[in-house]
């Protein structure tokens, strides 16, 4: 299951640090004063560990959590409230963020943001930053940087380094302590090499950690080589070093000498291999596992069989860390090191061919999951695809950069076309299909397909005016193309684009003839846009049918759940369903209606998906309206509006909902006077997403939480059998009758006849609806 209650994600190591206590208690203060305090100070000075370290200890104090976002690996300023909603767990809940629309998740919310790593992206935080303090009055932020952020209201704090003794100062055994900077270094011996004493040696370990200037990544990294080398042999390496890089930068900070001797002295002592690895470590963003290290690091000369022992040899040395994603390793090289190997790839011919390697390895990742998020393996494509997501954005920078390679940026991004759907978010992908339209060497079926994803997420979201002209040059395209795939695929974008705009009759011819060209050519898969099977098709033209008043309307609806039900894609199941519930809604049938929208809503909540859900909160609203729930309707808009809103959604875009959804507002408004029905719409914009698919599902509120209204008594249903339950698991996997009598020993009949009980007793009339209700009940949520 994809869709999780939001944790705060702050790493497991928060609680350990040493020394620091003046630091602390000062920070501590200064947060319950400020709603902007920025830690500076150079590189490695220990500003992320004080951070985070605080914020471990401030939980309290925030009931809406405390959030790290973690910005080192973020290149482009444009995605910054995109890695501000996958830090809070918010790219299902906000599949599209943007400033604005983080701004108002936020609006309400009390917590804590740790900004981390701001100095490559001081304007866009600052930007931020400006605009949750003025909106966002219980927000408050935590910010390390470089340099200070330069906003009105903020207060800079200057991390210093660890304490260590002067030059002149007297230091025995019984002083150790008595200094952070020598602290830091003996836990660190006691952890690497037990064996070495620091306490019997003050005199040497005060000097090394003044040569350090008491900067905490530095004595790390010197406490490292501790297996190998004396203490004194460490001062005489580094001694020398330092001298020589004081002459070579002297317009550095001290301390930043420092830093880069100690970085480039840990460098030198590596051989000569993994000195190689590390730099070539460096072109991952945001961490990388086995399989992508060996693909990447290994040209001449290395090998594949060398990668993983100098990964073992550069983790062990604490120049890369090993960290758990579910249940596979990923490492990821410490950003400080990062950028010096970074520096030193830069300045090699290696290059090229390394970035070049990168690119290749997270296209042919994209690719091979590319069918995947349109089909039953929806979840393990998310599981796999949103850990590379850094990854994937830098091989699209680097695509799109200085070596030009615009038929792999399209083979990346046409193939995360379901990421972009149904996790990451339109906004997003219009990011990637602007920088891609703007590459003048992309012509013919290459922009192609990057108009016609641009065309459909346009359309998802009700931007009629800014689809229509791209719409117009796929079918340009289309016309000079001798295939007639582009072509069903314009039709299928222009009857999408005619519904919307109102016109069913002629939205129907035009989906029908897209249907039946992907109908008749199942075997041929499109590389050419959006469609890749006949649903999409089957879907739209069901719903065109039936607000034209088309009798054909039900027999498309059926095939929409064939379709869906033979790939066993849930999100696709769930529209199926939701087809069929609108069909009952026009009919009247509001019973039947609710049952479908409320059984197509629990699907996709446990599936992951964001998009599809605040259309089925509306439908339920107008569900309500008709049955006289006037309240329950009008907390259901508000909630929608809201959902909409963050989807960044126009409602104005979609003609027959737009129609839909006035008429149902007017109904309300007379019914209730608009003081009520206003103070009703905006208690269901109160709630977050997950809040109002709960409330829409007639669900209690979570505890703590103030209940809008006693929840609507649920249906009485009549309790299955033991078998027919484990017959009901089978169809939510997916299972034929066929299929089912051979899992559980039994004829074929017998099992038809537990699936008529099944549907008979729950009063469904599909498969899908026993899919989602046993989904609902039966599968465990994301917490156990």
């Amino acid at each position: 299951m994809v869709a999780e209650q939001l944790t705060p994600n702050l790493p497991a190591e928060t609680g350990e640090i040493i020394g620091r206590k003046r630091e602390i208690g000062a920070i501590k203060s200064l947060l319950s004063t400020t709603r902007l305090l920025t830690l500076t100070g150079p590189a490695g000075v220990g500003k992320t560990r004080l951070a985070t370290h605080v914020a471990a200890h401030v939980q309290r104090d925030f009931p809406d959590g405390v959030w790290l976002v973690e910005l080192a690996s973020l290149q482009d300023e444009q995605l910054l409230a995109v890695a501000v909603a996958e830090a809070l767990g918010l790219q299902e809940e906000m599949p599209q963020p943007s400033t604005e629309s983080m701004i108002d998740y936020l609006r309400t919310k009390q917590m804590l943001l740790v900004l981390d790593n701001c100095e490559h992206l001081v304007d866009a935080c600052a930007l931020l930053a400006s605009t949750l303090l003025s909106a966002a009055p219980k927000v408050r932020l935590l910010a390390t940087s470089r340099e200070a952020l330069g906003v009105p209201d903020e207060t800079p704090f200057i991390v210093p380094p660890l304490s260590f003794p002067g030059p002149d100062d007297q230091v025995t055994r019984s002083d150790v302590l008595r200094y952070d900077a020598l602290a830091l270094l003996a836990e660190r011996a006691k952890n690497i090499a037990p064996e070495v004493d620091i306490t019997s040696q003050p005199v040497a370990a005060a000097r090394l950690c003044r040569l350090l200037d008491g900067i905490p990544l530095a004595i790390e990294l010197a406490a490292v080589w501790l297996r190998v080398l004396s203490l004194d042999q460490i001062i005489n390496r580094l001694g020398h070093r330092l001298h020589f890089l004081t002459r070579g930068y002297r317009t550095a900070l001290p301390r930043h000498q420092t830093l880069r001797a100690a970085v480039e002295w840990s460098f030198e002592l590596c051989s000569a291999q993994e000195q190689i690895m590390w730099e070539r470590l460096s072109v991952f963003a945001g961490g990388f596992d086995l399989p992508a290290a060996e693909e990447v690091c290994s040209a001449a000369p290395l090998t594949r069989e060398d990668v993983l022992p100098l990964l073992a040899a550069l983790t062990e040395k604490s120049i890369v860390t090993r960290e758990t994603c579910g249940t596979r390793p990923r490492y990821r090289i410490l950003e400080t090191l990062r950028q010096y190997g970074q520096d030193r790839l830069n300045k090699s011919e290696a290059t090229p061919a390394t970035q070049r390697r990168h690119a290749e390895y997270y296209q042919g990742l994209a690719e091979r999951n590319r069918a995947g998020w349109f089909g039953s393996n929806q979840v393990e494509c998310f599981t796999t695809v949103v850990p590379e997501m850094p990854n994937l954005r830098a091989a699209l920078d680097h695509c799109l950069g200085e070596d030009l390679r615009t038929e792999e940026a399209i083979r990346i991004f046409t193939s995360l076309e379901g990421y972009w759907s149904f996790f990451g978010g339109p906004s997003e992908a219009r990011h990637w299909i602007d920088r891609l339209l703007q590459c003048r060497q992309i012509t013919g079926q290459e922009r192609f397909s990057v108009l016609t994803v641009g065309t459909f997420f346009a359309l998802m979201q009700g931007r009629i005016d800014t689809a229509r002209p791209l719409l117009e040059e796929c079918r340009l395209l289309a016309d000079g193309c001798d295939r007639q795939g582009p072509k069903a695929i314009t039709r299928f974008l222009s009857g999408r684009l005619t519904l919307m705009e109102g016109d069913y009759q002629d939205a129907v011819g035009l989906l029908e003839r897209a249907l039946d060209w992907y109908e008749h050519n199942t075997g041929e898969i499109t590389e050419d846009g959006v469609l890749r099977d006949a649903f999409l098709p089957a879907f739209y033209l069901a719903l065109s049918a039936i607000f034209a008043g088309d009798p054909r309307a039900g027999s498309w609806v059926a095939r929409c759940r064939e379709i869906a039900e033979a790939a066993g894609s849930p999100g696709e199941i769930a529209l199926a369903t939701w087809a069929a519930g609108i069909g009952c809604w026009a009919a009247g049938d509001l019973t039947q209606a609710a049952s479908l929208f409320r059984s197509s809503l629990r699907l996709e909540r446990s599936a992951g998906y964001r998009y599809s859900p605040a259309w089925f909160v509306e439908t339920l609203a107008w569900v309500a309206a008709a049955q006289g729930r006037d309240v329950p309707a009008a907390r259901l808009i508000g909630a929608a509006d809201m959902m909409r809103r963050l989807l960044e959604v126009s409602l104005a875009g979609f003609r027959p909902y737009d129609d839909a959804h006035r008429a149902t507002e007017s109904l309300l408004r007379a019914r209730l006077g608009e003081k009520d029905y206003r103070k009703a719409v905006d208690e269901g914009a109160s709630l977050d997403f997950n809040e109002a698919i709960g409330y829409a599902l007639q669900e209690p509120p979570e505890p703590g939480s103030a209940p809008l209204a006693a929840p609507a008594p649920a249906l009485s249903q009549p309790v299955l059998t033991p078998r027919e339950v484990q017959v009901a698991a089978l169809v939510a996997e997916g299972m034929r009758n066929r299929d089912i009598a051979a899992r559980l020993v039994i004829s074929q009949r017998t099992a038809e006849g537990h699936v008529k009980h099944i549907l008979d007793k729950l009063g469904f009339t599909s498969r899908a609806q026993i899919a989602a209700w046993y989904v609902n009940r039966f599968t465990p949520s994301p917490e156990g």
